[in-house]
């Protein structure tokens, strides 16, 4: 688990091998699973300066929850 300085999301933890990534929220504490995430776009949500505006823009509606 990767944990995250956001006031968004909490913590997210990767899985290379099924391409899921869980992401726990600061508001709810609940963990939800993306699926088919690739490598990249898990990267690319650890480098992002806002970790929300990330992932509204590049997961939130792109990938199974």
């Amino acid at each position: 688990m990767q944990y995250l300085n956001s006031t968004a999301i909490h913590a997210v933890n990767y899985n290379a091998a099924t391409k899921t990534l869980t992401v726990w929220f600061t508001s709810s504490g609940r963990g939800y699973e993306y699926y088919g995430v690739p490598q990249s776009v898990y990267d690319g949500l650890l480098r992002a300066g806002s970790k929300g505006q990330y992932f509204n823009a590049y997961i939130r509606d792109q990938y199974a929850a």
